[in-house]
């Protein structure tokens, strides 16, 4: 009676795969010699032999009313053929084959029981109905019965429920069946279950390490993955292709480019062929990509004879990511057939290189060729419009989000909310952050990031208070919190936040939390402490560190200080120029002219140059970027007449703050 446990359908289903209308059928057909199979399996009947050959669900039907005409229908055998063809041979016929066993299968017998539950495994809770019903008729299961049940189970209690009925019933030991359960509790991410199953089995062969190692793999776990092939070599096993899919996998995972490059020399030494081989070519092909080796990646994919749209659009993201946008769009043209991924690839590398002119482009081009965005193409085309701060192309993204009844998910919300924000739409962030109905932390961590950014230190703290309601915040949203404060000189909140991280929320602070401590202290004009805390970080101070000291240095005039910061932030970037401009800016506020001219003769020598301050506007959608002294733009002296209005019309120096900073720029 143990084999009730599956008993899982509702009343309904119950009834459906009840006997009851089929016994009115046996009942009245009672003097019907059956067809038993295990008497005569020969198809020795013109319509079943008709049947073997039928290929259409028409002709299908003619042969079900020869059949009936004939007294086959109902009988065990003839049943079996019938079910067979319209529930595997021929699946778009299933629904005909679940009227069939419903109403015309009085003595469904192991065979028919196999089919039908095999065919309804897409069906999960049908398949465990129809087993429970076949144990209650007294049929016993075998070995394929329990592997189709194992094809239909979505959660780890169904699996373990068979791994259960496979112990009791004998066919454990079946290996075909041990690995289709550590295959599946490792997918549904047991590791543990799986790992007993293993370890119980009396002989592990290749195909177990294989499972084993694969399934690691994919599931992320790389390091347990590369110790079970060890293992599995210290047992005098041959690996083969499959084992080196695993290890490929996770040595793409952990960008692990010499290990990679070890499993490619094994293969290469047993004279498997990639070029032929395709999947493991385009497990070669990835690894090196996720290892940033273009070069060699590149090489792979001109040897694969045959390449197939994974193979392209492996390449083209690897191009992308490399930044090399032009070779990668080549590729992009060159493929006979594009789909989804390769356009989301190639917008993906526009965007990140900022060129939104040509991720629209790209995505108007998507939409001529039929080929309906997903959320990944909306927030490629999201993050782009709030790169450059466009934000009447953000909003005509998310009206097109709106149009096309697209489920906004943490994953596009959170891009949504980051482009308003950046784009200065505040209130509009905050809109579709309420509208939003799964949270998660990356959400929120938009929002308060959002919030903190633009300067609003008490909705930060609020809304981080509400947060901790619903998800615990993580490292970014911690550093976003700490930036609020020190923006909006909120000092014993964001002392009270850090030293409270390790025992509220368990998290060790980092350079970047350091970086906002400092800043904060920095910015409400305490310097030693903030030197106090530099010269007491677990972990060397980053630039960020450093040249947020020279910022509060030349908001204070503190030149001792700063020059110990200078001297500090050169030796981690001795070319960047910003540095010395604030070193410089500092001198000139503190009318220390020759010192100022010292440091611009630093720059000289050392070839080190400023970079000129750059901004946009966008006027009828087209993006016009300015530069600080740029007298070969077109409307230079248009721009340079307005400037000079503009400034007559600030206030003069004299009603100025008398303790801000003159910042000079002498270049």
């Amino acid at each position: 009676m143990i084999f009730r446990v599956f008993c899982r359908a509702s009343s309904t289903y119950h009834h459906f795969y009840g006997r009851g209308i089929i016994r009115l059928l046996s009942s009245s057909s009672s003097q019907t010699k059956i067809w038993d199979p295990t008497i005569s399996l020969e198809l020795n009947h013109q319509t079943l032999i008709l049947l073997e050959k039928c290929s259409s669900r028409y002709h299908f039907k003619q042969i079900l009313a020869q059949m009936m005409r004939a007294g086959l229908i109902g009988q065990t055998f003839p049943m079996s053929r019938l079910l067979l063809f319209s529930a595997v041979t021929h699946s778009e016929n299933s629904d005909m084959a679940i009227l069939l066993f419903h109403h015309y299968t009085p003595y469904p017998n192991l065979f028919i029981y196999n089919t039908m539950i095999s065919a309804l495994s897409l069906e999960k809770s049908w398949s465990f109905s129809l087993y429970n019903s076949m144990l209650n008729s007294g049929t016993f299961p075998d070995k394929h019965t329990l592997l189709y049940l194992l094809q239909a189970s979505q959660y780890v209690s169904e699996v373990k429920q068979v791994h259960g009925h496979a112990v009791v019933t004998g066919f454990f030991s079946y290996g075909y069946l041990k690995n289709s359960l550590i295959k599946l509790y490792l997918g549904k991410g047991s590791r543990r279950l799986a790992h007993q199953v293993f370890c119980k089995m009396s002989t592990r062969d290749v195909v177990a390490f294989n499972i084993m190692i694969v399934g690691h793999a994919k599931e992320g776990f790389c390091s347990e993955a590369i110790k079970l092939f060890h293992e599995m070599v210290s047992l005098d096993l041959e690996p083969d292709e499959f084992t080196m899919l695993g290890l490929l996998v996770a040595c793409g995972l952990l960008r692990d480019s010499q290990l990679g490059k070890s499993v490619h020399a094994w293969i290469e030494r047993r004279k498997i062929s990639c070029s032929t081989n395709l999947i493991l070519g385009n497990a070669l092909l990835d690894m090196y990509v996720k290892c940033q080796e273009l070069d060699t990646a590149l090489r792979i994919f001109k040897s694969l004879l045959a390449k197939d749209i994974v193979s392209w659009n492996t390449i083209i993201a690897g191009c992308a990511k490399a930044g090399e946008l032009e070779l990668g769009f080549s590729f992009f043209n060159e493929m006979p057939r594009k789909d989804i991924v390769s356009w989301n690839s190639i917008i993906a590398g526009f965007s990140q290189k900022g060129d939104h002119k040509m991720v629209m482009k790209l995505f108007n081009s998507m939409f001529v060729e039929n080929v309906r965005p997903n959320n990944i193409s909306m927030v490629c085309l999201v993050s782009s419009a709030a790169e450059i701060g466009a934000l009447d192309h953000g909003r005509c993204i998310h009206g097109l989000v709106v149009r096309m009844k697209m489920e906004v998910d943490a994953f596009l919300g959170s891009a949504l909310i980051d482009m308003y924000c950046k784009c200065g739409s505040v209130e509009r962030a905050f809109l579709v952050f309420q509208r939003l109905k799964n949270k998660d932390v990356t959400v929120w961590t938009a929002m308060i990031t959002g919030y903190a950014f633009h300067g609003y230190g008490s909705r930060t703290l609020d809304l981080f208070s509400d947060m901790q309601r619903f998800v615990m915040p993580n490292d970014v949203t911690l550093v976003a919190v700490l930036t609020a404060c020190s923006h909006c000189g909120l000092v014993d909140e964001g002392l009270d936040l850090f030293y409270c991280m390790k025992g509220k929320f368990g998290i060790e602070p980092g350079v970047e939390h350091y970086g906002c401590l400092v800043d904060l202290l920095g910015r409400s004009g305490r310097l030693a402490e903030a030197k106090d805390v530099i010269e007491r970080m677990p972990m060397k101070p980053s630039r960020s560190i450093w040249g947020a000291i020279l910022s509060a240095c030349r908001a204070r005039r503190n030149m001792e200080l700063a020059e110990i910061a200078l001297k500090e932030l050169l030796k981690l970037e001795p070319e960047k120029e910003g540095g010395y401009v604030l070193l410089s800016n500092i001198y000139a506020a503190c009318e220390k002219w020759n010192q100022s001219d010292t440091i611009r003769g630093v720059m000289d020598s050392k070839g080190v140059k400023k970079t000129a301050g750059c901004s946009s506007v966008i006027v009828d959608g087209l993006v016009h970027n300015f530069t600080a002294a740029d007298s070969r733009h077109p409307r230079w002296l248009d721009i340079f007449s307005i400037l000079h209005s503009l400034n007559s019309e600030m206030k003069p120096d004299a009603d100025l703050p008398s303790d801000l900073p003159i910042l000079l720029d002498p270049f």
